[in-house]
């Protein structure tokens, strides 16, 4: 398995375009006759889009999907629908398909309606622009972006167990609003593996879980989450090593969604093992990410490692204080400040004077071992910083 560029455009027959225009961006993936599967915000208000979508989807097929940033679409009523439904026309008229295999979604303010003048005019500039090519999913990457600062795009290559080869690739946008119930954001995942929906259904469901699923920025769930997946089949039947390089690929969104958290200077990475069931593993590395005294401790460099395992405390997860282990690592520097419950990080150890290097870093590992089992999950955040809090007081558009 292998990272190779192109991004959604990395499989072939995948068409990709862009367009921006002010505050507003929008873009296409087209790939006819694919099988389709989507998993999308858990939030119980929903968005225009996510309502449309929904229906485009009950089959489990699709050709298109147009996105917009700029406008979240979301709390719009009967207007929102409307408007959603007529982007979708549009896109199915040009391409000469069916509006019911075009999948929608939107990301920005919510409350305000769509400016459609606006939206149309970027649908025309994007349906001239579609083509496969590195540089077509670069711009349908930056069309989503709304406080991102930098665009995110994967494509994997791997191999099945026939020794068929297979490829895929994905856009997302995410900086804000992420928290594990889904992150909060969009994705486009494309690939060229032969799957029916509900073989796609469940290796979505499975990556989304141990994924995006465990990414939080600052614990607020959208209105208009979106992760969509097409499959052409155009290479091999699905297995077991589809599921395993689709977990790598969400994997490194997931760590770039959570390095691009807002007004983050820190990636936080933390696994949690040892857990008498995933559960439990997964409860507390969500705990710990989720933290705003975790994550502002490694905002100031402060290796307070208290504050790692009170988060464990009140995950949920069943724990033996007597038996946990705390390491915090960097990549050139590893501190084990608790080791099954007895302290080495205390003033004037050695171990505390790593860990004080470590917090220092822009990459921080926590791993927490909980001895009790076998289970293990990963979790990933970022730091909580003053420009978050300045970025949110501002966001207006």
């Amino acid at each position: 398995m292998k990272f190779i560029p192109g991004g959604i455009c990395a499989v072939e027959g995948v068409l990709a375009a862009g367009s921006c225009e002010d505050d507003y961006g929008l873009a296409l993936i087209v790939s006819e006759n694919n099988t389709a599967s989507a998993v999308f915000t858990r939030n119980k208000i929903l968005a225009a889009p996510v309502l449309v979508s929904k229906e485009s989807l009950e089959d489990g097929k699709l050709s298109a999907i147009v996105a917009n940033s700029g406008n979240a679409n979301s709390c719009t009523g009967k207007e929102g629908l409307k408007n959603a439904r007529e982007m979708i026309d549009n896109v199915s008229k040009a391409l000469d398909i069916k509006s019911e295999d075009v999948a929608i979604a939107s990301t920005g303010v919510i409350g305000r309606k769509l400016p459609m003048d606006t939206i149309n005019t970027l649908i025309d500039k994007a349906l001239l622009k579609l083509e496969n090519s590195p540089k077509a999913s670069k711009d349908a990457a930056e069309a989503i972006m709304t406080t991102d600062t930098f665009p995110k795009e994967l494509a994997v290559e791997s191999t099945l167990t026939n020794g068929q080869k297979f490829r895929i690739g994905g856009i997302c946008k995410g900086s804000g609003m992420i928290a594990p119930n889904m992150a909060t954001f969009l994705c486009f995942i494309t690939t060229d593996i032969e799957a029916s929906p509900e073989e796609l259904n469940q290796a979505l469901k499975e990556a989304v879980d141990n994924t995006f699923n465990m990414v939080v920025v600052d614990g607020d769930v959208s209105t208009s989450d979106t992760v969509i997946m097409m499959a052409n089949g155009n290479s091999g039947r699905i297995d077991h090593k589809f599921q395993e390089a689709l977990e790598h690929l969400c994997t490194g969104l997931s760590r770039m969604i959570a390095r691009d958290g807002e007004g983050a200077t820190k990636l936080i990475e933390v696994t949690v093992k040892g857990g008498r069931a995933k559960e439990d593993a997964r409860k507390a590395a969500k705990a710990i990410v989720t933290s705003p005294l975790v994550k502002s401790a490694i905002f100031g460099g402060d290796p307070n490692w208290g504050r790692i395992a009170a988060a464990v405390g009140y995950s949920g997860a069943e724990i033996d204080e007597k038996t946990m282990t705390i390491l915090l690592e960097s990549p050139n520097k590893r501190a084990e400040v608790v080791n099954r419950g007895s302290v080495k990080a205390f003033d004037g150890s050695p171990e505390l004077e790593t860990a004080e290097e470590i917090m220092k870093e822009q990459e921080i590992k926590i791993t927490v071992d909980l001895s009790l089992g076998e289970a293990e999950a990963t979790a990933y955040g970022c730091d909580l910083t003053y420009d978050y809090v300045r970025i949110n007081a501002e966001y207006t558009t």
